[in-house]
């Protein structure tokens, strides 16, 4: 077991990376004094595979639980489930003072968070990530939101957890093609911060889709410290540091939202809008060819898309309007310079966002 702390000074929390570490949860929650109550947002399969160890851990240690379910798709993300679920918490918690524990993936742990920053004004929680996604990335550095008609989680809030406990071994139950859509975020720190994370990746790829234990125990740990240091130094984007995490999203969630979240997981649009911004590197003479290549070559070989199906050009530059990260009027791009290093540029000419966007449309 690694501890992580995330230094937010009144805001920060230990992000906990271990194979088998589930059971102490209970333990962790009385160190933190949350309170004996507690309320599970899950979905159904995440419930069914680890909701009973969970449950079993935290009543043989005292606490109460309730579970509430959501279904696992992006659509669960909404203002409508969100109040659903602060209507359940207020009546399961008319006479409690719960923590809420978000156990599953990324939609899971945007939504649980949304609903504990909202109800009562913000009540305690924690995340226990599920997917390889959620433990390197959407689970540490509190940002909570759910989506809009308009775009991917422009409802939201930065609210942090009180709490990361990411349970390697819970990997070992997803599907090849969930830990390739996490192995996407894990590529995007490697060129974002870490050229050795991203020679790692080159070289063992084909054991981390596979599920080599050992090896996602190291990615995970290594994603986990880039993004706690990288929040550290600017937690609610203000500073314009942050930004650099969003490399591969501007486009990325713009698929997303063109698509209406049916046609890819997260990071699968995050793949293929990190070749665009690979492409628009190599077009404003920022990244040498062949580091475009290194990325796209691994992208490949991990099993991640190589282009947008079902989907025009028009919808994603549509989408792109609405994408929070912009700047005013102006877009705002996280181009790579060389992997391991990567600048935000911003007023990116149309004409070449669309020769880029046209290299990944099929």
């Amino acid at each position: 077991m690694k501890q992580i702390t995330v230094q937010l000074k009144e805001h920060s929390y230990p992000i906990v990376v271990g194979d088998g570490v589930l059971p102490l949860l209970p333990e962790f929650l009385k160190k933190l004094n949350l309170g004996p109550d507690a309320v599970v947002i899950t979905n159904p399969l995440v419930n069914r595979l680890h909701g009973g160890a969970l449950s079993a851990a935290m009543h043989k240690a005292g606490f109460s639980v309730k579970f509430f379910e959501v279904e696992d798709s992006e659509r669960s993300k909404s203002a409508g489930v969100a109040f659903d679920l602060v209507g359940k918490v207020a009546e399961y918690a008319a006479d409690k003072k719960p923590v809420i524990i978000a156990f599953g993936g990324g939609v899971v742990g945007d939504l649980a968070g949304f609903v504990a920053a909202v109800y009562k004004r913000g009540i305690p929680f924690v995340q226990v990530p599920t997917t390889l996604l959620a433990q390197v990335d959407s689970s540490i550095g509190g940002k909570v939101a759910v989506d809009l008609p308009q775009g991917k989680n422009l409802a939201g809030a930065f609210y942090q957890p009180k709490l990361v406990l990411a349970d390697a071994s819970l990997l070992l139950t997803l599907s090849e093609r969930q830990l390739r859509n996490g192995l996407a975020e894990v590529v995007k720190y490697g060129v974002i911060k870490d050229a050795k994370l991203f020679s790692f990746l080159e070289k063992n790829y084909a054991g981390l889709v596979s599920g080599d234990l050992a090896a996602l125990s190291h990615v995970v740990l290594t994603s986990a410290a880039i993004k706690a240091r990288v929040v550290e130094l600017d937690e609610k984007e203000t500073r314009g540091l942050r930004t650099i995490l969003n490399f591969g999203h501007t486009i990325g969630h713009a698929v997303e939202t063109a698509c209406g979240y049916e046609n890819y997981y997260h990071g699968e649009a995050v793949a293929l809008g990190m070749r665009a911004a690979c492409a628009i590197s190599c077009q404003l003479n920022l990244m040498k060819p062949l580091e475009a290549v290194r990325v796209e070559t691994l992208l490949s070989a991990i099993g991640l898309p190589e282009n947008v199906e079902g989907v025009s050009e028009a919808a994603i530059l549509k989408a792109m309007k609405f994408d929070k990260k912009f700047a005013g009027s102006k877009n705002r791009f996280v181009l790579c310079t060389s992997i391991g290093k990567v600048l935000v540029k911003e007023a990116v000419s149309l004409s070449t966002i669309t020769k880029a966007l046209r290299l990944i449309l099929k």
